[in-house]
């Protein structure tokens, strides 16, 4: 798909979390599964002030219940605050990334994702590049 061997990275937007343009990590894309991506995580300095927020956020997308879906979405929009997803060609408006350890998996687009919730889950669709 021609997003294998590329660079993605997470900086920093809120000054509690690391702070405008903190380096929170890059991803070196190694496998391009449409609407997902994926690729080895190296951390930056700024990513232990959002490494418990990507933990729960997670931990709440592997649960499968209402009380579940609703804590995740809190928690997803605090990400959203947080830190931004850029792309080779600059900063993506919506993404959804989940890290674990030196793995990251996301998908992305060029356009808000509308409120259907397609955000939300892993199969849904919404996202591309």
């Amino acid at each position: 798909m021609g997003f294998e061997g590329e660079t993605w990275y997470v900086r920093g937007l809120d000054p509690q979390h690391g702070g405008g343009g903190a380096d929170i990590g890059e991803i070196l894309i190694d496998e391009a599964d449409f609407p997902w991506l994926s690729g080895r995580f190296r951390a930056g300095p700024a990513f232990g002030a959002v490494e418990d927020l990507f933990a729960r956020e997670l931990a709440l997308a592997e649960g499968d219940d209402a009380a579940h879906r609703s804590r995740w979405e809190a928690i997803q929009a605090e990400i959203e605050r947080t830190v931004r997803l850029i792309s080779p060609d600059g900063p993506v408006a919506a993404f959804l990334l989940h890290i674990r350890g030196d793995r990251a998996w996301f998908r992305w687009s060029d356009a808000p994702f509308d409120d259907e919730g397609d955000e939300g889950d892993e199969g849904a669709g919404g996202a591309g590049g």
